[in-house]
């Protein structure tokens, strides 16, 4: 793991925006007029979804994706200019966030300025054609990392970046060499110190899938020795299979629990309840009190919380990647959750949340029972994932307390707690 990695990123809050659906206009300048808005969520870093130019040739939908990329070191003109970047960025700066950006260094678009400038760091078919190792990635081309000179071009793009925004957010970083990451991180640091790194790693089956296949897939342990955070993939198959019925409670408190003794003891994962490949909260989770739960949880878990633009509206909506599809911010099914996640967000500044233990038991199908502690100091986190009443076993002192979520009392009596179906929040300091 990246030894430098603070455990302070686990008390923070960190917002996903997508530039060319997050507002009617579309624009770097329409998402500054609403950072009042973002902050006001408790947010500490927003990450912006790819902001470079997009390719033409095999374009999909009629914008093309943003992971499509044509120029690393160009700004997306439909956004706006790199004038107009960096001034968001330091209104960013300016209200205290901070700013990291999408790298998207797997592949590149097919008409892409390396692709036309440098065919010899790309991959290539048998035939000599570009081509990509995952099938339905039809408009992209993969490059090739055996090329030294391609790691310089990339890393000199990165200390072009870090010397305006504040980390990067690599996309599908487990499938380019650690050995890479590792040399990416040590010169970057000389530009930006505690540059924020964030991994998007993948699913289980993804990395032995293409391992099967004879390519690079790293696992979130190797992951780990060059980032400070990863994704939440490793568990978020056991979360989806006990929404849809598939899946035990109990399997998913495993999972997480795992956590605890497989990484380093600062390793943050990055924990998110929807982001942009993902179906939303809300479609998955339609009840409003039960997407409460849920989202009470996501932010108890250990790790840094993720909101995707347009999960404070509980919008089910997924935008597409591929077109003007703007987030549906007053719909009439929207639930105006941004006060209930401001309150989640000052719970999570508690200095237990960024080192403690933490255990995650399933006591019923329908609750979820997290408990931190550390040195005496005891944090109780009881989520009734149904919304159903009842008693609740825990390990905490008997007493009268204030749950954290609505300051309403609550009462632990012989190691027990009457729920009434909300999530509570409890401490004993």
């Amino acid at each position: 793991m990246a030894v430098s990695t603070q455990k302070t990123l686990r008390n923070q809050v960190m917002y996903q925006v997508f530039v060319r659906n997050f507002s009617d206009e579309g624009t770097f300048a329409a998402v500054q007029s609403r950072l009042d808005e973002i902050k006001a969520l408790g947010t500490d870093i927003i990450w912006f979804m790819p902001i470079h130019p997009i390719g033409r040739q095999a374009r999909k939908g009629t914008l093309g994706s943003p992971y499509a990329i044509s120029d690393y070191r160009e700004v997306n003109p439909e956004f706006g200019s790199m004038s107009d970047f960096k001034s968001l960025v330091g209104a960013i700066h300016g209200k205290g966030m901070k700013c990291i950006i999408d790298v998207v260094y797997n592949h590149t678009s097919p008409d892409s300025v390396l692709s036309q400038k440098h065919p010899e760091w790309f991959y290539h078919r048998p035939d000599g054609s570009f081509g990509n190792r995952v099938g339905d990635w039809t408009d992209i081309i993969d490059l090739d990392y055996s090329n030294r000179e391609l790691w310089d071009y990339q890393i000199e793009t990165l200390k072009f970046w870090a010397g305006i925004v504040d980390g990067f957010r690599c996309d599908v970083a487990p499938l380019i060499p650690l050995e890479f990451w590792l040399k990416a991180r040590e010169e970057v640091e000389t530009v930006r110190e505690g540059c924020i790194w964030l991994s998007e790693s993948v699913e289980p089956g993804f990395i032995t899938y293409m391992r099967g296949r004879g390519m690079t897939a790293l696992s979130d342990s190797e992951i780990f020795q060059a980032f400070d955070m990863a994704y939440d993939y490793d568990v978020y198959g056991a979360m989806k299979a006990y929404l849809d019925g598939s899946g035990s409670l109990e399997a998913y408190a495993d999972a997480l629990n795992r956590q605890e003794y497989t990484f380093p003891d600062n390793y943050v994962k990055l924990r998110f309840l929807e982001n942009h490949d993902q179906p939303r909260a809300r479609f998955l989770i339609p009840d409003e009190n039960r997407l409460r739960a849920w989202t009470a949880f996501l932010f108890f878990q250990k790790g840094m919380t993720l909101i995707y633009n347009g999960q404070e509206k509980a919008v089910a909506h997924a935008p597409s990647l591929f077109d003007r599809d703007t987030v549906r911010w007053n719909a009439a099914e929207s639930i105006d959750l941004t006060r209930y996640i401001a309150r989640l967000s000052d719970i999570k500044r508690d200095p237990i949340f960024a080192d403690c233990s933490y255990t995650v038991t399933a006591p019923s199908e329908d609750t979820l029972v997290a408990l931190r502690e550390h040195d005496g100091r005891k944090m109780l986190g009881v989520f009734p994932l149904r919304c159903e009443g009842g008693l609740v076993r825990v390990e905490f002192e008997d007493g009268v307390y204030e749950n954290l979520i609505s300051g309403e009392a609550v009462e632990v009596f012989r190691g027990m707690l009457s729920s009434n179906g909300l999530p509570v929040i409890l401490r004993n300091f």
